[in-house]
């Protein structure tokens, strides 16, 4: 499958149930790919070690859920739910961490 097509399947389908996208996590040559396919994520796409899709939506007791959606056919994502009031840099951290996990994940390691 063309990864545009991917993309737009699973952007499709975590927003049918409620996600909202975040962001496009590309590789260079996955960027240069979707150039020549004339895909435009817009502001969404940011260059990053793996492909990946950032999304999130309300969750229990007034919390957030976030996942990171590999970009593959085969799904795999990590999920992490944060609480009501946490600080950003918590939060970011946590994000930072995630897709150094999904990273190692894609090396076996």
């Amino acid at each position: 499958m063309r990864k545009k097509d991917l993309i737009n399947e699973i952007i499709s389908t975590y927003q049918k149930h409620g996600w909202e996208l975040k962001a496009i996590l590309l590789r260079s040559e996955s960027a240069a790919e979707l150039q020549r396919e004339s895909y435009d994520g817009g502001e969404k796409v940011r260059r990053a070690a793996v492909d990946a899709i950032w999304f999130s939506r309300p969750s229990h007791g007034q919390g957030q859920a976030w996942e990171l959606r590999l970009l593959t056919e085969t799904p795999y994502a990590l999920f992490h739910r944060f609480e009501k009031g946490e600080p950003d840099e918590q939060r970011a951290q946590v994000l930072r961490d995630m897709e150094e996990r999904i990273g190692r994940h894609l090396k076996g390691d």
